[in-house]
């Protein structure tokens, strides 16, 4: 039995961990021919008492991650077999914005993420977006390790 993916959103989390999630994705993209996009949330919760300005820190945030992951975008978008490659990054809740903004509207048939390794205590507190979007997504979920 294969499976084809014609959509495939890519969850980046800032750390290092997150250039492996993206050369999956590419890979798996570059393989189906599908759509690609990959989404990161800059956690607005811890500044919400503050006034920040979040369109700044987005834009700031998707710059770090362009130079970071380069050589994956680049590739991404110069890929024939890629219809289409995207970095959309959006400020609030992670889990709200991932759910709400950034997955439906693109209607992944996969959603790819990194499993970042929370001690069980940091899990007991605040849990995990991989373990949410297993739980939660209507799709296959790919978690990298």
């Amino acid at each position: 039995m294969s499976f084809e993916y014609h959509r495939i959103f890519a969850a980046l989390d800032g750390t290092d961990a997150q250039l492996t999630v993206a050369e999956r994705a590419l890979t798996l993209a570059r393989e189906n021919g599908a759509h690609l996009r990959f989404g990161h949330v800059v956690d607005a919760v811890p500044a919400e008492a503050s006034v920040t300005d979040y369109e700044r820190l987005c834009e700031e945030s998707k710059l770090r991650m362009e130079e970071k992951l380069a050589s994956v975008l680049t590739e991404a978008h110069e890929a024939r077999e890629i219809p289409e490659a995207e970095l959309v990054v959006m400020a609030g809740s992670v889990v709200d914005v991932l759910d709400r903004d950034l997955i439906s509207p693109f209607e992944p048939d996969l959603v790819i993420c990194g499993a970042r390794g929370l001690s069980k205590i940091a899990y007991a507190f605040i849990g995990s977006v991989s373990t949410h979007l297993v739980r939660t997504q209507k799709c296959d979920v790919l978690v990298v390790k």
